[in-house]
Order: C-alpha cells, then structure tokens, then sequence
C-alpha cells in the first residue's frame, strides 16, 4: 500500500510542478471557472500520463511548498464531474490525507488521475474552453494543443513508479501513524483502533453520547492509517458506529427541525470493505428523506432569512433578534431547500464572508454542513 502522506512529501520534496503532479491551494468546484480549470487539469495530466498515475495536490501554497490544509471533502461523486465533461475520461480519486500538525478539521486533498492509455479532450463547452479542446502539460502549465495530431507519448513511468515505490508503507510508518491518531485527540474523544483482516489499521475517535437511549457519536474522525487517509470528518453531525471482522460502517445523521422540534434524520450509510486481496472498497448509501414542513410556516422562516441576509449585503445593522438568528441561517436555509425553495442555496452563499468572519465559528461550521448535506441532496 501506498503511505499517501509520504507520496505527498516526496512530490513536494523532490518535483516542482511538471508533467505528472500539479499542486493547488484549494478548489473551487462550485464556479464555473473553478470547474472548468479543474477539468483542464485532469485532461491535461491525463494526456501526459497515458501509462502512470499523475496527482494533483490541494493545500499547498504555491511559491514555498507550505502546507495549509483544505477542509475535509467527501464528494464522492466527483467522478461523474469528470465523465459529464471529458471524454474517454480518466479515472479518478480524490483523498483526504491526514497530517499531525494540521488542526483536526484540515487535510490536505489529494486527486489521482490512473493512466487509460486514450486521448481525453473536452466533450462540450465548459467556460471559456471549447468542446474537442485536447490539454496536455508543457513543464507546470496545462495548454491546450493546437494540433489535431495529437499523439500519447509515455515519458513519466519510470520516475513516478520511484516516487510510488518510495512511499510504500511499513511497520514504523503504521505504528508512528496510530501514535500520531491517538496523540491528536483528546481523552474524551476516546481514540481507538482496530486490525481488519490482519493487515488494515483503522482509527477513530468521537465523543459519545446517549440519546434515546441509543448511541451516537459527533466530532468523529476516522482514519486508514496503513495509506494516512482520513475516511470520515464531521463537525456537528452525529453518527453511529458498528463493524464486523471485515467491515466498519457509519452510518450518519443529521439533526433538523424548527424551534425546538427538532429530530434526527439517517443521512447517509457507508460501509468499508476490507478484502483479503490486500485492498479495500468504501460503499455509500444515500438514506436522506428530507421532512416536509407547513408551507406559510417555510414561507415565514424565508422571508425572515432573506430580509437578514439584505441587511448584511447592504451593511444594515441588524437587530438583537437578527443577530440571534443568524447563528440559524444555514439550517434555516437547508430546510427551506429541501421544501422547494432553490434559491435558498444563492441567499445563503450571500451570507458566507459575514459568517465566516464571526468570532464565534460554530455558524461557519454550520455553513460547511449545511453546504455538504445540498451536495449530496442534490447528487443523489
């Protein structure tokens, strides 16, 4: 297995951008220029690469190599990303990889392009980049190329399977990995670890609670120590844990409601598969039924919202109650959402910057939740 942690070193270590690694210091998948340069890239690479994996690595600063970490990302529909937009698209991954001095909530992203030995090229208009255009990598720079003779040459094999080959995972990288996990958490996150199939290390950490007499866990953090890479990340949401001889499974929820009312709901079921073959296979299940709301009452709570978010744009104080709740924007946002109301993701994007300059983050965390829970509403 591959210690991803340490194929991210050895990348910013020895290589400057070139022909099979780029590197970015965050993405931004949600606008089109944003999705359309992340497309180039993987088209790029992929044609520079047609027998070797490429990466590229997300949060690292450019100019000195300085990791700063992105927020956990667990779209794992990014895949179909690429196949709407490229085609013979390549496959990809894209990995959470855990480092010690980084605080819990930041990773650094890490997208592998395998090699499919075809031509990749865009497969229609994305931005300012026209269908048919075919990218490759000229040293650290994806350019378009000009000439539809376009031929597949294999320069980066020997040196990325040096690379791969020195980060091959070993005893000493699992042990200071486990120590590394269970140093980062505090006693009442409880850190623990379990052997699958005598050859996986698994650690997870989440503070415990009962409710109903049933439980859960929230702040959890669940790491493959044998590759570095974190599995699972949730801020607020709760979660419950179970596994087998050959299984971990998490199954989260997401607590909703109006006032007081409020009651938690299965969100999404994922199941790790560890096989003998020395490989595993993470599967997720969408278990999301949104609840429905009286519509004068999701009238109300819109309305409200949005007359909040007008006072922020336009530098409008805002009254003690106001101020009381915005700490509620993003859940109210996602309930009026999932009820119909579409607009209620733009209103919200509106507020980010006034929510992220908060002293206290616990709105902002909110935000990032209640972004992710309208990804996945909206992929599956």
């Amino acid at each position: 297995m591959i210690n991803k942690r340490l194929l991210i070193k050895n990348l910013l270590s020895h290589n400057d951008e070139n022909s099979f690694y780029d590197k970015k210091q965050r993405l931004s998948l949600d606008s089109k220029e944003g999705k359309a340069k992340f497309l180039k890239h993987i088209c790029a690479l992929s044609n520079s690469n047609p027998e070797n994996n490429s990466y590229i690595v997300i949060g690292v600063e450019d100019e000195q190599n300085k990791i700063l970490g992105v927020d956990f990302y667990d779209d794992s529909k990014i895949q179909n990303l690429v196949n709407a937009y490229l085609t013979h698209p390549p496959k990809i991954q894209y990995e959470n990889v855990a480092f010690p001095r980084l605080p819990r909530h930041k990773v650094v992203g890490l997208v592998t392009i395998y090699p499919n030995n075809k031509i990749t090229s865009l497969l229609k208009n994305v931005w300012k980049y026209q269908k048919g255009t075919i990218f490759h990598r000229k040293g650290s720079n994806s350019m378009p190329f000009l000439d539809r003779n376009f031929e597949l040459k294999n320069t980066n094999k020997t040196i990325v399977a040096s690379l791969e080959n020195s980060a091959r995972n070993n005893i000493e990288l699992t042990l200071n990995g486990v120590f590394d996990f269970i140093n980062n958490h505090k006693p009442e996150n409880n850190p623990q670890y379990k052997v699958f199939n005598e050859q996986f290390v698994l650690c997870w950490a989440g503070e415990k609670k009962i409710i109903n007499q049933e439980e859960f866990f929230s702040r959890v953090d669940i790491e493959l120590i044998n590759e570095q890479v974190r599995l699972f990340f949730s801020a607020l949401d709760e979660v419950q844990i179970s596994y087998n001889n050959n299984s971990f499974i998490v199954t989260e929820y997401i607590l909703l409601g109006i006032d007081a009312n409020e009651k938690h709901y299965p969100l999404e079921k994922t199941i790790i598969n560890f096989k003998d073959n020395g490989k595993h296979a993470i599967v997720s299940e969408f278990l999301f039924q949104p609840p429905k709301y009286d519509q004068t009452i999701i009238n109300h709570i819109y309305t409200n919202s949005n007359t909040i978010v007008a006072k922020i744009i336009n530098d409008t104080p805002l009254s003690v109650l106001e101020y009381e709740d915005v700490s509620r924007l993003p859940t109210n946002y996602l309930i009026c959402f999932l009820n119909g109301f579409v607009d209620a993701v733009p209103q919200l994007e509106k507020a980010k910057n006034y929510i992220k300059n908060l002293e206290d983050k616990t709105t902002y965390i909110s935000y990032k939740e209640a972004m992710r829970v309208i990804r996945k509403v909206k992929y599956n």
